[in-house]
């Protein structure tokens, strides 16, 4: 249904004003007009019923959508959000119910508003879970109101919203905090000179470069070790390959058994079996 409504002025951030003036000179609907409106759309899948329900109450919208204008974002951006609750609303509208549109509209309005402010009002998400939104929105209210929280003022929002005063003040430390560049230049200014990020946040051992060459040389020493391996004995490939390669490692008491010699024998032979291995890739590298 959203793509088949246009609204009577394309909003931008320039017409804003514009915007709000067209909306308000919009006539309203009382409540035996939006039912008959509501009855059309849903029993006919009227569009032109669903388009005068949409338009009667942008007013509305932007009357919430000023409730959110402390979060640094463009106001005509989150009244666009807002739209896009109000057009989800009119499509789930049961006029049979006995509540006005707006009363059941309101849920939907906040719900799109509060989902873009999430996702916008900082680079990295400041929740994401139930909870931490309804921790957000309150917690923005309460510090417009008092400017710092306190140990009551947590309890209480803690306490009002069922959540733990742990997550209060993690919540309140996100908003506290800003976002930074990642890749900003060092400052000139001895005052302000600081590391931008990527200094100091570099995974140098994820240079696909250094993974190559990281890759290249290990394939190069299991192969000089598979080819040094080759040139020992049958019985001294086994002691080192039971030594040190095998999943369940024995003991040379254990090899000294398989042998019919004793355990210093074994290990004379692991000794020496070593060496050679050591010696040839040494050599080859």
């Amino acid at each position: 249904m959203t793509s088949s409504l246009a609204l009577p002025i394309i909003l931008t951030s320039e017409n804003f004003d514009s915007y709000l003036n067209v909306v308000g000179q919009t006539n309203k609907l009382n409540a035996e007009q939006e039912r008959e409106l509501a009855l059309l759309y849903r029993d006919h899948e009227d569009l032109d019923a669903a388009k005068q329900l949409v338009m009667a109450n942008l007013r509305f919208v932007a009357h919430v959508a000023r409730g959110y204008n402390g979060y640094g974002l463009a106001m005509n951006d989150i009244v666009q959000e807002g739209n896009i609750g109000l057009m989800k609303a009119v499509k789930r509208f049961n006029p049979d119910v006995g509540v006005r549109l707006v009363s059941f509209a309101v849920h939907w309005i906040r719900a799109e508003i509060h989902e873009y402010v999430i996702k916008n009002w900082r680079i990295v998400k400041v929740a994401t879970t139930k909870s931490q939104r309804k921790i957000f929105f309150n917690l923005r209210k309460s510090k417009k109101k008092i400017g710092w929280l306190s140990k009551a003022d947590a309890e209480a929002i803690a306490e009002n919203l069922n959540v733990d005063l742990k997550t209060v003040y993690e919540m309140e430390t996100r908003l506290d905090g800003k976002d930074m560049a990642y890749d900003l230049p060092e400052s000139d200014s001895s005052d302000e000179a600081y590391n931008a990020p990527v200094s100091y946040l570099q995974q140098h051992d994820a240079d696909p470069a250094l993974l190559l060459e990281n890759s290249d040389w290990k394939a190069h020493k299991e192969s000089l070790l598979s080819s040094a391996m080759q040139d020992l004995d049958e019985r001294s490939q086994d002691i080192v390959a039971s030594r040190w390669l095998s999943e369940k490692k024995l003991t040379l008491h254990q090899l000294a058994e398989r042998y019919n010699v004793s355990a210093e024998r074994i290990r004379q032979l692991e000794k020496n079996a070593m060496k050679k291995l050591k010696g040839a890739v040494s050599i080859s590298m």
